[in-house]
């Protein structure tokens, strides 16, 4: 009989990777909240003028045998895959094959809905913009019936006769018979079926699969090479991905909750393996990748002269601007996979990510920093505040920043 596993609410935070004198307030603010949050594993790396400064793994990446995290550990990144997306609808505008106010029905015309269904006129208005920045006609937040199209793949399935899971293909086929909620363009309703939409687009226009093209006309350019499209079950894992864990798992509380696989004939399986279709949401959060490849990503389009970006001035001020306010207190808006907020004469842009299992964070700031987190768990919403402020505060409570670049340190 196995011993028990020690929850990681009382055990000690392994730290791996190098020590960085100065930034010891990175190492005890996450070791602290991860004990706070029984979060397992988790990474955070820093980014100072072009040059990684700061990247340590925390905690465990198998709780069950004590694998520590390492600083480049592959983690799912959820919803920090949307920015990803974003660059890629980008690289087709400067590649003239493609304009953010194109019409999006034209590129999934050959997505016919189910038999006998009535297609919403409005979807004919919908462009590429609206789709970047969550003003494309779904809410899922409404009163009596919203809903997240990708979180239904048997029922789109069954809706379209199309073979289970449903695809994103056989998801757009679904809705297409469904009214939209809302005129495309009247508001800000955030739409993970809205970047579905989006990866066909790349598809369609680039002539390749959306992994293939992201992967070819932005990650390794930027020498992103080891982020890749991620799977639902845990056999079909990358080499050094990390496990994911539930609040109720072995070592981690009481007995994990058991929901029904969306694969045929596999019976009850815990949600964060099997209950969602990842490969369904390759365009809104199925991207697996490290910290270190994250800043590689996010040097590589921030507009900043310390490394070359691999879009066009114009274009990186297009991707981060225009968007529809969602915080009406500071201002910040939702442009082309960004949520910005301008600050001192440039503006900070970030993204997070959750999923059962997973809690992701992606900050370029607006004093020349850039940031992520990364974490192996989803615990109570609120750890995902605190990790923000935490994150904050620790940078500032560097005095001097070291000199060092460590990305040569990782392949």
């Amino acid at each position: 009989m196995s011993p028990p596993v020690t929850p990681p609410a009382q055990q000690e935070i392994p730290i791996s990777g190098a020590a960085v004198p100065g930034m010891g307030y990175y190492d005890q603010s996450i070791s602290d909240l991860m004990r706070k949050y029984a979060i397992p594993g988790g990474a955070v790396a820093v980014l100072r003028d072009g040059k990684l400064i700061y990247a340590r793994g925390f905690g465990y990446a198998h709780v069950e045998n004590k694998t520590p995290v390492q600083p480049d550990a592959l983690f799912r990144i959820a919803s920090v895959s949307k920015p990803i997306t974003g660059v890629a609808i980008m690289k087709l505008v400067e590649e003239g094959k493609l304009k953010l106010d194109d019409r999006v029905a034209p590129f999934i015309a050959h997505l016919a809905p189910a038999q006998g269904a009535t297609v919403d006129p409005r979807w004919e208005q919908i462009t590429i913009r609206q789709l970047l920045n969550h003003t494309g006609g779904w809410d899922r937040n409404k009163p009596n019936g919203g809903f997240d199209p990708m979180d239904r793949p048997a029922i789109a399935a069954t809706a379209v006769n199309a073979p289970a899971p449903a695809s994103a293909e056989t998801v757009i086929r679904y809705m297409k018979g469904m009214p939209l909620d809302f005129t495309p363009g009247e508001k800000y309703v955030y739409s993970n079926f809205g970047y579905a939409i989006l990866g066909r687009v790349i598809e369609r226009v680039s002539g390749m699969r959306y992994e293939e093209y992201v992967r070819a006309r932005v990650l390794q350019p930027v020498g992103a090479n080891r982020t890749r499209s991620g799977k639902s079950r845990m056999r079909d894992a990358l080499p050094d991905e990390v496990k994911y864990y539930l609040p109720g798992e072995p070592g981690l509380g009481m007995t994990a909750p058991m929901v029904p696989s969306v694969f045929a004939g596999e019976g009850t399986v815990p949600i964060n393996y099997g209950g969602f279709h990842l490969e369904a949401m390759d365009a809104s959060g199925a991207w697996v990748s490290s910290t270190v490849d994250l800043l590689r990503f996010m040097a590589g389009v921030d507009g900043r002269a310390n490394r070359p970006d691999i879009l066009t001035a114009d274009l990186v001020a297009e991707m981060t601007s225009n968007g529809p306010t969602v915080c009406i207190s500071s201002g910040c808006y939702y442009a082309a996979g960004w949520l910005v907020r301008p600050t001192q004469g440039d503006a900070t842009w970030w993204h997070t990510g959750s999923l059962p299992g997973t809690t992701s964070i992606l900050v370029r700031s607006y004093h020349n920093f850039s940031w992520v987190a990364l974490f192996n768990a989803r615990n109570p919403p609120s750890f995902g505040g605190e990790l923000e402020a935490a994150l904050w505060d620790a940078l500032a409570s560097v005095t001097s920043f070291p000199t060092h670049d460590l990305f040569s340190t990782f392949p």
